[in-house]
């Protein structure tokens, strides 16, 4: 059993600090950060920015320059030990004379998977993980999943009036929530991967489905899930490119021209597959997925027990009882057959509330 000192967690919440700086930026990378300690003293820190880049250990090592020697690296996930993009960063640390390594968690991804911090007590580095385990990998919730299973980590979101209301009869729905709400969004498509939404959707609204932050480089991936090609040529989604998840294996060469890729699937009770749609994006290293979608197709993902979080928008509003709902879950006629949640974050976002929760396993 490792013992860690008040120094350590410091300084490893301080590396977590530092990785939350990539939480937009890395995909599909794991965000992660590196503090190198001696005598007590910061002499270098780095975190990794996008894939590609140097890795958070290369960072802080070319910061501290020479003062590395002995040092403690505090780093919020395994140093890895594989090329990959970049070269080993645990042979980086050894090569740098570093005296300790201090590893938050062990790296799920198979070509790594303990190999790293093995590495380092090879070369007599001495070794301790598991520091601030939760907190790391809670940076990370795409990324372990997509290692362990082979699907992303789905999230789920919607806005709705207090009485449970997402659009009125006629489909109107422009806008339920505030201005701060709608940025705030904007931040979970940023860090997210991919972002789904059904031909419903498209049709109705026309959205793009883009990141629209100052400075934000990387667009997610648009998924559309239309099983029978049902995406005008001109919607907007189609710019940039975006993927149709659908049913039939027709070509569409004005699709096709307006930046569609057309992906067959596998059907399932006559409709998309949906988990065979998360394990092809899981294939293109798709971490996160944000599903922005009608109250269909969330229903789908959360009928079929795929959604990880949901992250719901309640604004102060009645939009009466002849409204749309929120998810469409049929099958559901008994309280005991109601779909348990666990509320792990409620705030205030503008004059909305956005309520954060889990899908609690029965």
């Amino acid at each position: 059993m490792n013992l860690f000192t008040a120094d350590d967690h410091a300084f490893m919440a301080r590396a977590l600090q530092l990785a939350e700086r990539g939480l937009e930026t890395t995909s599909p990378n794991p965000r992660v950060g590196c503090v190198l300690v001696r005598d007590g003293r910061v002499v270098g820190e780095g975190w990794h920015e996008f894939a590609g880049g140097p890795h958070a250990e290369i960072v802080a090592l070319r910061e501290a320059g020479s003062a590395v020697q002995g040092a403690t690296a505090y780093v919020t996930l395994e140093p890895c030990s594989h090329h990959g993009r970049t070269p080993p960063c645990a042979d980086a640390l050894v090569a740098a004379g570093v005296a300790r390594v201090v590893a938050a968690m062990e790296d799920p991804n198979p070509k790594v998977a303990g190999n790293g911090l093995a590495r380092l007590r090879a070369a007599g580095v001495q070794v301790a993980s598991g520091l601030m385990a939760a907190q790391a990998e809670a940076l990370n919730p795409g990324f372990a999943k997509r290692m362990r299973s082979g699907l992303p980590y789905v999230r789920v979101k919607s806005a709705m009036s207090l009485d449970g209301r997402t659009a009125m009869a006629s489909g109107e729905s422009k806008w339920i929530t505030s201005e701060a709400a709608r940025l705030d969004v904007q931040h979970l498509r940023a860090r997210s991967c991919a972002i789904v939404t059904g031909v419903g959707t498209v049709l109705a609204d026309d959205p793009a489905m883009t990141v629209r932050l100052p400075g934000h480089r990387r667009q997610p991936l648009r998924v559309v899930v239309d099983a029978q090609l049902r995406t005008p040529p001109a919607a907007r989604i189609l710019r940039g490119g975006a993927l149709l998840a659908t049913l039939t294996r027709d070509t569409d060469e004005a699709l096709a021209a307006a930046g569609a890729t057309l992906v067959p699937m596998p059907a399932k009770a006559g409709r998309v597959d949906l988990e065979a749609l998360l394990r092809r994006l899981a294939e293109q290293e798709v971490n996160e997925v944000l599903v922005e979608a009608g109250a269909v197709l969330a229903g789908a993902f959360v009928s079929a027990g795929l959604v990880d979080e949901l992250v719901i928008y309640l604004a102060p509003k009645l939009m009466g009882h002849g409204a749309r709902g929120l998810f469409e879950l049929p099958g559901l006629n008994t309280m005991a057959q109601a779909l348990p949640l666990t509320i792990s974050d409620v705030r205030a976002v503008g004059r909305d509330w956005r309520v954060t929760a889990r899908v609690t396993s029965r």
